[in-house]
């Protein structure tokens, strides 16, 4: 699983002088070992002459050789899931960490003195990391629910009230103080939540339980909690099996990452419409990313269109043997939507894939945009 640790201890992570090794390679549905090692073998030779290189410090030397040597290790050991592997080591300072991603990005691979984590970001972007809370009045058990994996994250227990006493004149008192342990147990599962949010460990929050205790503990939330909470259901903390909490979030989840993207293909339709920086349709979403435009990508769910491509300027298109910027040939590919997201990765815009039935299917793409587009040249399409 792709814990929120994990992807802090990349970001954050300091080679003190020793260069860091990222690499990226796709994986094909069906695709061999042997076809994986190809590309990735062609990819470390990019950077095999650093390990060699007298001119470099021989500790950084070692270290990328070390670092070269775990890749073509980790090729005859792994088989990824269809999507791509990102790989970032500094075998000099003891870093390796594989994230399996479930979206293709570009092949490359670069030594620098941080990890190269923008493609990476990119696509972990689409999905939201979910902490699924089921709670009562005295517990609570906390995991992450991520891309269909759930992580447990820890318990609670604190004090309940025994055999209060229901004498003449106490039982009001027995009451308040049994109602006082709870509000301090919902303040203690809101002070450990409020702490996963600051260290970056979910997106939103899913709670389960009794009925009525759910909604209660999310009635005293804080208003910056509250926000985040995508919904509730009713489970028996103590006898709900973990597969009926993992149905009943992952419900939950999957119903709010649908209304995220009705708001997405909203807000584009509502800035086209008002001239605002947003475009519709492949041929100006095409020409957004050729001039590096996009901020945020919206594309139809398994939307694929054949297009050209100029390597040289960056043209991307649906037609036309010769670029209208530089005049040199254009390359022919069979998906230039594919072409199109790995340019907006590539210039720091976000993807989001959609599967909602929106009027995103009558145009395939949309973007937000970070400024206006110049004119586009006259081109085929």
């Amino acid at each position: 699983m792709i814990t929120a640790e994990t992807i802090n201890s990349i970001l954050h992570f300091n080679g003190d002088g020793l260069p860091v090794v990222s690499l990226y390679a796709r994986i094909p549905p069906g695709a061999s070992r042997r076809e994986l090692r190809t590309r990735v073998s062609s990819l470390l030779d990019e950077i095999r002459p650093l390990a060699k290189d007298g001119t470099i410090e021989r500790e950084r030397r070692i270290s990328v050789r070390g670092d070269i040597a775990r890749i073509k290790d980790a090729l005859g050991e792994e088989r990824w899931r269809p999507g791509a592997v990102a790989i970032f080591t500094c075998s000099g300072r003891g870093l390796y960490e594989e994230v399996t991603l479930p979206l293709p990005v570009r092949d490359r691979v670069m030594v620098d003195a941080t990890p190269f984590a923008r493609p990476m970001l990119a696509v972990l972007d689409e999905y939201d990391r979910s902490c699924v809370a089921v709670i009562d009045k005295t517990s609570a058990r906390l995991w992450e629910l991520y891309q269909d994996e759930m992580r447990e994250l820890g318990q609670v227990k604190d004090p309940v009230l025994r055999k209060p006493n229901y004498a003449a004149g106490a039982e009001d008192r027995a009451r308040n103080k049994a109602d006082e342990l709870s509000k301090r147990h919902y303040r203690h599962v809101a002070g450990l939540l409020d702490e996963l949010l600051q260290s970056g460990g979910y997106d939103v929050l899913i709670i389960g339980g009794h009925g009525y205790q759910a909604k209660e503990f999310v009635q005293q939330l804080p208003h910056e909690l509250r926000a985040r909470v995508a919904g509730t259901f009713s489970v028996d903390p103590g006898t709900a099996p973990l597969a009926e909490i993992r149905g009943s979030a992952g419900a939950i989840a999957v119903h709010y990452e649908r209304e995220r993207e009705r708001q997405l293909v909203s807000d584009v339709l509502e800035k086209v419409a008002a001239g605002g920086l947003a475009t519709l349709g492949l041929r100006m979403g095409l020409w957004a990313g050729t001039v590096g435009a996009i901020q945020t990508l919206l594309v139809l769910d398994g939307a694929t269109a054949p297009g050209v491509v100029c390597d040289q300027s960056g043209w991307l298109a649906l037609s036309g043997e010769v670029c209208p910027l530089c005049g040199n040939a254009t390359r022919r590919t069979p998906d230039v939507i594919d072409e199109l997201a790995q340019v907006t990765i590539d210039e720091g815009g976000t993807i989001h894939h959609v599967d909602a039935d929106t009027q995103l299917r009558d145009y395939l793409v949309g973007a937000e945009l970070r400024f206006p587009l110049p004119q586009r040249p006259d081109a085929t399409s």
